[in-house]
């Protein structure tokens, strides 16, 4: 399977299966696109009427571009058959009760009230709480006894607000460096915040004890300060954007991410990304919202190809910047063409209910921080361990082969048959498909390749 496109000048051709990206001239674009609907004859007189006039243009050319294009197939660059659908479990069977992740809730509370949060401004749809300290002691033991011969363990410190439990937060890390050498483990944390209580300490903890740190800015000041309110209606902007600096300034501008939310108020997301790149970020990421149809800020079918242009545009953007020596990176647009996730990883999916887990401030574990909440996806506690076995096993046998349609698609290697919360939220299936989302994803990968082939070309 191939997947053909014009984007940024080039004409680019993916050999979905074995990975290849190809950047072609028109002729050879036109005859690899046409390469399984013609014949050789066909497409000989079709390429010869199409460029007629053009010197460069001979049969003993496109003759020898069919050379090319047989070599490349030969060598299992181009139009190889996907032989991966065997392989698509046996990851997961050999990984089966090994959990590498946790999100640790730890506060199912926000001072925050923004509209679409999908969290419910932090409660999940339960009640308030906060995560005690012997309850994240007892989920790091967790980890430590489930991880297996891993040794690098990861955990999310999540909300809610984290930081209005950060002295938990502080005890927690503690906790886990006290025990990491004997255990033979190696905790890297991450913590998401809103920005609201950051201060001078959670700077300097930040810093030395986090490997990454999130935070929540949706761009413009009137976006932002449109769902991000707190709970008198008065918006966050002007009182994190300041703190935000700080902490980046602090980090040396590595090792964060700025992450927003775009929605149906924005979908010229572009303008949130350069308000950005003015304060000073660089290491930035743009978030489409995911809800019901019947939410204002839910993105719409008018939205979506204005989304489309904005991810191209957005491409574009980064060439110009990196060109003039002013790069930034945009999360969706990471992506290792030489290398990247091993082929398990790209079928087998994200990991969530089986490596990762999210544990709530009583210690239920659910599959990720998006299922909490959903009682039939309550996956067991830190205490007993993994008792819903059926919920775990539908997670275990979640794939790109599972849902059919992925089958003909040609980013399903690159999003391993997507989110399975999104699925579900969608369609009522971890194993369906979020059909807006796909749209985006395609786009965007279409867009993060183009991006690679232009570094290749400077």
């Amino acid at each position: 399977m191939i997947h053909c496109y014009k984007l940024g000048g080039y004409n680019i051709v993916l050999d979905i299966c074995s990975g290849s990206v190809h950047v072609v001239d028109e002729v050879a674009y036109d005859i690899i696109e046409n390469y399984e609907k013609l014949s050789h004859d066909e497409i000989k007189k079709l390429i010869l009427e199409k460029y007629q006039g053009r010197p460069d243009v001979t049969e003993s050319e496109i003759e020898e571009c069919f050379s090319d294009i047989e070599e490349l197939k030969e060598m299992g660059k181009l139009f190889s058959p996907d032989t991966f659908k065997p392989l698509a479990t046996k990851f997961k069977e050999k990984s089966a009760g090994v959990v590498k992740a946790l999100c640790l809730h730890i506060a199912h509370s926000c001072n925050l009230n923004c509209a679409y949060c999908f969290a419910s401004q932090g409660k999940y749809h339960g009640e308030r709480a906060l995560m005690s300290y012997e309850v994240g002691k007892q989920a790091l033991d967790f980890l430590v006894k489930n991880s297996g011969t891993r040794r690098n363990l990861e955990v999310d410190f999540f909300g809610g607000e984290p930081l209005m439990n950060f002295d938990v937060v502080k005890k927690l890390v503690s906790y886990a460096r006290s025990i990491e050498k004997d255990a033979g483990k190696n905790f890297r944390f991450t913590l998401t915040t809103n920005g609201m209580l950051i201060d001078d300490d959670v700077i300097d903890f930040a810093n030395k004890e986090m490997s990454n740190v999130v935070l929540s800015l949706d761009g413009r000041k009137e976006i932002h300060d449109k769902y991000r309110v707190d709970y008198a209606g008065k918006g966050s902007w002007e009182r994190i954007v300041p703190k935000f600096q700080k902490l980046v300034k602090a980090r040396e501008g590595k090792n964060y991410y700025m992450r927003g939310t775009f929605t149906h108020a924005n979908p010229d997301f572009l303008k949130d990304i350069e308000t950005m790149l003015d304060l000073g970020f660089t290491e930035l990421s743009m978030e489409p919202v995911v809800g019901p149809e019947s939410d204002p800020s839910s993105l719409t079918k008018e939205d979506l190809p204005i989304v489309l242009n904005q991810y191209e545009e957005l491409a574009n953007l980064m060439i110009k910047r990196r060109r003039e020596g002013n790069p930034f990176t945009f999360y969706h647009y990471m992506i290792d063409l030489k290398g990247g996730p091993c082929i398990y990883k790209r079928i087998s999916g994200c990991g969530s209910g089986t490596e990762y887990m999210a544990v709530t401030p009583w210690g239920d574990l659910y599959p990720c921080h998006q299922f909490v909440g959903e009682e039939k996806y309550k996956l067991g506690d830190i205490y007993n361990g993994i008792t819903n076995k059926d919920a775990q096993n539908e997670f275990a046998s979640c794939n790109v082969y599972t849902r059919p349609e992925c089958n003909d698609c040609w980013a399903r290697l690159y999003c391993s048959g997507g989110c399975a919360a999104n699925a579900y939220h969608a369609t009522g299936s971890v194993k369906g498909v979020y059909e807006y989302g796909c749209e985006l994803f395609r786009k965007r990968m279409e867009c993060a390749i183009m991006v690679k082939v232009s570094e290749e070309d400077d």
